[in-house]
């Protein structure tokens, strides 16, 4: 019988051929293995994200994407989701829209197939597609990104007595472990042994294609996530498993591996492809900009015998000590269209 998961045994041969390998690469190795084989997603997974806690969270982005595409005059729009999960969001985001007047093609950026079956459940009319090469250039595109880009590979160099030398990984007893490579040239301010940085060259490469399309094309991107807002050191890779947090140096491609993403080098690349930038925003500021409160207590009503479960959805979207801090949200915008509502 096969290994159910190949990941461990590929990368030690990997290793043992050629050598300690980048974080990135073992990074990229080990998530696309993992999301390629399973929906990691809700209470019999391994973590819930935001639309899966509550309908409130896809509303709030449908409203927000709808009203600005009005303000912009664009009769004709592709929704676009980046990692679309279990299609959750896009549903209630889409039907929100769509009581608006506003009903979009929509375009799912998306590379399991797992994933692709659960999302062609509740959003049968999407196109798939396994980069932003493809989307179309004929319209507005609404894109967005919720725990996405903390998912896509990063690059950690170390700090030693000498300058900073290349983190890479290395076999190590019952899994691996992080080693200093090579020496990095470059002017790279010093900081104390042990000190490491991170970069997602792929995170800036995606947003440059997806911002560049959106200064072309007019539209808005909607990017959700957990991170810095200005660029930080520190090692952010985690891993988790079954709703706890988990060694991420054991079993690669069997937990989620994700890094907190750096918004301040988002927010440059999609300056630098032409876009505006708002933001970013803590999450909870930016959900009660757009009155999820006031969503929450409708549907309290509507449904009195839900109203604990709507108050405590609504705490862990928005409060400081669950979801509303350590998650950000940005908007990088078409140069001509209005600044979508919350960040003001």
């Amino acid at each position: 019988m096969p290994d159910a998961n190949p990941v461990p045994d590929r990368l030690r041969r990997l290793i043992e051929t050629s050598g300690p390998i980048t974080v990135a690469q073992y990074m990229a190795e080990a998530n696309a293995h993992y999301y390629g084989s399973r929906d990691p997603l809700g209470a019999a997974g391994d973590f819930t994200t935001a639309p899966e806690i509550s309908q409130m969270f896809g509303e709030m982005i449908g409203l927000s994407l709808a009203d600005a595409a009005r303000r912009a005059g664009a009769d004709k729009a592709a929704y676009v989701e980046l990692g679309p999960g279990r299609g959750t969001l896009a549903a209630d985001a889409l039907r929100v829209m769509q009581r608006g007047g506003l009903s979009p093609d929509v375009h799912f950026i998306e590379t399991s197939a797992a994933l692709r079956q659960a999302q062609q459940q509740r959003v049968p009319m999407a196109v798939w597609h396994d980069d932003a090469a493809s989307l179309p250039d004929n319209a507005p595109l609404l894109v967005v990104a919720n725990e996405f880009f903390d998912a896509l590979p990063v690059h950690q160099i170390v700090a030693d007595e000498g300058g900073w030398r290349e983190a890479r990984v290395d076999v190590a007893d019952g899994g691996f472990r992080r080693v200093a490579g090579r020496p990095v040239p470059g002017d790279i301010p010093a900081a104390p042994a042990g000190t490491i940085r991170e970069t997602s060259p792929a995170s800036v490469a995606v947003m440059q294609e997806i911002a560049g399309r959106i200064a072309r094309q007019g539209g808005i991107a909607l990017v959700v996530d957990y991170g810095h807002i200005a660029s930080a050191v520190g090692d952010t890779l985690q891993a988790v498993s079954r709703h706890a947090y988990a060694d991420p140096w054991v079993d690669p491609g069997a937990r989620d591996l994700t890094a907190h993403v750096d918004f301040e080098a988002l927010g440059d690349a999609a300056r630098g492809a032409g876009a505006r930038v708002l933001g970013p925003r803590t999450q909870g500021e930016w959900l009660l900009a757009l009155g999820i409160d006031v969503r929450a207590t409708q549907l309290a009503k509507s449904h009195p015998a839900r109203n604990d479960e709507m108050n405590a959805a609504l705490r862990r979207l928005v409060h400081a000590d669950e979801m509303g801090s350590l998650f950000k949200a940005m908007a990088v915008v078409a140069p001509d269209w209005p600044d979508p509502a919350g960040f003001a």
